[in-house]
């Protein structure tokens, strides 16, 4: 009888695989070639996924002139409204934190996330004398999660990388204080993107489940989903992440690169009968190409894209499916 293969599951490369420690992931500082100054990333919630075709303009594709079905995401985006201005200077090759200048009449939603402070950290004046002393400027964003498809006050409040050096961070961020920023003033479609959130979480899982690892035989001794030993006599230790072992499965922060961006929409978006477990996308929304991580009305932070730097390939999208999901 031929014996059977089934190739290992679940990839080494993260180590150890420990539950994320927030629920939605911090925007990475990427690179941009331009003189325009933008935020360098964006979050927006997942609703759901559907079909779309469109034609395939490329000319270096091996499908160039025919249509493609494909499928794609769909993030519900809300505006981002930037409360504060965080402010950074380097010691010793790091970051470290110089202060903050926070928005006036900020939303009372804000109180059931953090001490909203009734005074700015630092004066916008002070800040404007010293700028030649820092490194980076970022802005605090929160997010408006009443204006999304689903049922939340809450609002989750993170930092987001700015292009260009210091002075022109800081004349955008002072620039935009109080004001809200669109999904549409960030990215453009048919741009290449870079998606972090946290996946799934599965709870607590054996070792067949977590890493594939082949279940014993029925004549073995001992247990049979399990692994056969953890490692030579000789060692003192068990080897970190050179053997599989039972542990935390899912809720860890994982990143997509180059999806590209499909459509950007601002009417609403809804199949028949809404979507499953989320509903309906009542105003700005996003395709993106392919899954993403993690489950329905996850944040999901969409950044520029670090490994690729081609030009704009925009599609002209020919159908969008409405079917009902039920």
């Amino acid at each position: 009888m031929a014996k059977g293969h089934k190739p290992v599951a679940g990839s080494r490369a993260f180590w150890p695989r420990k539950r994320a420690k927030r629920i939605y992931p911090t925007a990475k500082k990427r690179t941009l070639s331009g003189e325009k100054i933008v935020p360098l990333a964006f979050a927006g919630y997942k609703a759901g996924m559907t079909q779309i075709s469109f034609t395939e303009t490329r000319k270096d594709s091996a499908r160039s002139g025919h249509d493609v079905v494909e499928a794609a995401t769909v993030i519900d985006c809300p505006p981002l409204n930037v409360v504060g201005i965080k402010l950074y200077r380097e010691v010793n090759g790091r970051l470290v934190n110089e202060g903050a200048v926070w928005a006036e009449n900020l939303a009372k939603d804000l109180q059931r996330k953090l001490d909203v402070p009734k005074k700015p950290h630092m004066k916008k004046e002070m800040i404007g004398k010293k700028l030649d002393q820092l490194k980076e400027v970022r802005i605090i964003v929160s997010t408006m999660p009443r204006e999304s498809g689903f049922f939340k006050k809450t609002p989750e409040i993170f930092e987001i990388p700015v292009s260009g050096d210091v002075e022109k961070q800081w004349a955008y961020a002072l620039e935009k204080l109080g004001k809200e920023i669109r999904f549409s003033d960030v990215f453009a479609p048919g741009e290449k993107i870079d998606v972090r959130a946290v996946t799934k979480g599965k709870g607590f899982a054996g070792v067949v489940k977590r890493f594939g690892v082949t279940i014993r035989g029925r004549k073995h001794g001992g247990k049979r989903r399990h692994i056969g030993n953890i490692g030579s006599v000789g060692h003192g230790r068990v080897l970190p992440g050179a053997i599989a072992m039972a542990g935390q499965l899912g809720f860890q922060t994982r990143t997509e690169y180059n999806k590209k961006v499909l459509k950007i929409g601002e009417d609403g978006f809804e199949p028949k009968g809404g979507f499953l477990h989320y509903g309906r996308v009542p105003k700005d929304y996003a395709f993106v190409e392919g899954s993403l991580p993690g489950p329905k009305k996850r944040l999901v932070m969409m950044m520029k894209a670090s490994r690729h730097s081609g030009p704009l390939n925009p599609v002209e999208i020919n159908h969008i499916s409405l079917e009902s999901q039920q």
